[in-house]
């Protein structure tokens, strides 16, 4: 195994069990390793720090384990097991119903570093595990981790499909083809219709975007919800209409839904004849957002959800982020209804909650309007954070009332 040693002064991280490696820190590397290859690292002082996956960028190894161990088959089953465990006391796993009593079969099972697996995500719906690897390592192992899910869910398992090819890293000389690990003889096609908080969505995990659907707003959603009775929703950048079924199932007067893929508007259209809801209630609109706000009336609706796609995935592009979230949270806040609310949100890691907040501050000042936050929104638990990796809160919204 190739050993990462690193410069004077610079395992201090290591040590307070931050999962990453940065290049800059390492002093030498003995050995060859391919990326995606399991290395040891070590201090300066010859002492044993951690075992990860060996990358080549600005992060050289994202760590696995602070304990020196063989990352086989009984590794892959413990931390999918623990993943699970977790899960299950937060009652998203092992058939339990939440206190309201409705169902929900679909979480996030590995959440990358929140799960102590930094490259690995795996959303479960019904049975289904969708996983993308974000790392040459957990590309390289996803047979393995196939397998381990296999051990952990036993029967109850339906299938585990890949889609790395958007994820994993194409200069690692990877076979980035999308495919199925394992799947069973009874699971047709490539959809289920799941329950989240029992509502019905049907997820397409090899067409859709990322896993098929976006878990992360689950409790946002239920906020929505709760707001969105009596009220004319628009759904913004609505993807496959999570937020605009909620919204319905609560007695919105009209929703309606606007994103810019036919694709998306096509899921829009299923989803709403499965939940049940009349055609007059909802209207849907594929169309940029922007372009929507700008020719909407004033004053039609008293309750708006705001959910761009990440406007930056990398440092490079924050401040033209920024000016983004700003541009759009204006637009938002100078056509809602007076006494109406805004949900808004940003899924870019590299935008901060004091920066996302700034912006949507300079965005309300440009309308003139009083605005106030209602509540301060984020990801649910099994999008868990590692408190040792903070960078992985990576979404927050506000929740608004514009006078």
């Amino acid at each position: 195994m190739s050993k990462i040693i690193l410069k004077k002064g610079r395992e201090e991280s290591l040590k307070r069990f931050h999962p990453w490696v940065f290049s800059g820190a390492v002093a030498q590397i003995i050995g060859q390793p391919a990326e995606g290859d399991v290395v040891n690292v070590y201090g300066s002082d010859g002492k044993f720090l951690a075992t990860g996956h060996y990358q080549i960028g600005s992060i050289a190894v994202r760590v696995l384990s602070f304990d020196m161990e063989t990352l086989g088959e009984d590794f892959w089953k413990v931390m999918i097991a623990r993943a699970l465990q977790v899960r299950v006391a937060v009652g998203l796993a092992g058939g339990q119903k939440s206190p309201s009593g409705r169902t929900t079969n679909c979480y996030r099972l590995v959440h990358g570093e929140g799960d102590n697996l930094p490259g690995l995500i795996i959303d479960y719906y019904d049975g289904v595990c969708v996983m993308q690897a974000h790392s040459a390592g957990m590309f390289r192992a996803r047979k393995q981790i196939a397998d381990a899910l296999l051990s952990v869910y036993g029967d109850e398992l339906k299938a585990v499909y890949d889609k790395s090819s958007g994820t994993a890293p194409f200069k690692a000389g990877l076979d980035l083809v999308d495919g199925y690990l394992y799947k069973r003889d009874d699971l047709v096609g490539d959809e289920l219709v799941v329950l989240e908080n029992g509502h019905k969505f049907i997820v397409n995990w090899n067409e859709g975007q990322k896993t098929g659907f976006f878990l992360d707003q689950r409790e946002n959603r239920a906020l929505v919800e709760k707001y969105s009775n009596g009220r004319n929703v628009l759904n913004l950048f609505c993807y496959t209409g999570g937020f605009s079924i909620y919204a319905l199932g609560a007695g919105a007067n009209h929703v309606d839904s606007v994103d810019s893929s036919a694709k998306a508007m096509s899921l829009v259209t299923r989803n709403i004849a499965e939940g049940g809801f009349a055609d007059s209630l909802h209207t849907e609109y594929c169309q940029d957002a922007l372009d929507f706000l700008r020719d909407a009336p004033a004053d039609k609706y008293d309750l708006m959800i705001v959910d761009p796609p990440a406007f930056a995935k990398h440092r490079g592009a924050l401040n033209n982020a920024l000016r983004a979230y700003q541009r759009l949270n204006a637009a938002a806040i100078s056509k809602v209804a007076p006494g109406g609310l805004v949900f808004t949100f940003s899924c870019s890691q590299v935008v901060d909650k004091e920066a996302f907040a700034l912006a949507v501050f300079s965005g309300a000042a440009q309308t003139g309007r009083k605005v106030r936050i209602l509540d301060r929104l984020n990801q649910p638990a099994d999008h868990a954070v590692n408190i040792y990796h903070p960078e992985g809160e990576y979404l927050k919204g506000l929740l608004l009332y514009v006078e």
